[in-house]
Order: structure tokens, then sequence, then C-alpha cells
């Protein structure tokens, strides 16, 4: 036997964040001293990686030969 609860009405909001790290929202519904969960999700921050060019790295790395460096600025 299976009980099934009535399910939660729930919203799903976007909003920006403030001036202080705060966030403001307004619900359809709802009253003066209603407790609510609310659940924030950060965005990913995607950190800096060093990546350099094949042909640059090539240069700092010394695979490149003299001659090879003069043919090609002629």
């Amino acid at each position: 036997m299976v009980i099934s609860k009535p399910m939660q009405p729930a919203l799903h909001l976007t909003t920006k964040v403030l001036p202080g790290n705060k966030i403001e929202i307004e619900i359809p519904e709802g009253e003066i001293g209603d407790t609510v969960d609310v659940f924030v999700v950060l965005p990913k921050k995607h950190q800096a990686t060093k990546r350099m060019r094949p042909r640059a790295d090539a240069r700092r790395k010394g695979t490149r030969t003299k001659q090879a460096i003069c043919i090609r600025n002629n």
C-alpha cells in the first residue's frame, strides 16, 4: 500500500544579488508570518587557467631552431 501526500506548491524564481550580498523575492501567495524554505543556488565560477598558444609555448621552451625562426621571418 502506497500512501501519497499532496504535493507542496513550489516556485522557481531568478533574481539578482543586490548591494550588500542581499536578494529580494516577492511571492504571489503567502501570508505575513508564514514560514517558507528558500534554496539559493549560486552560479559556478570559472577558475582562470593559464593557457598559452602552442607557438608561444614552443618559443619559450626553445624547441624551435634559429634556422627555423630565420626562415619563417624572411
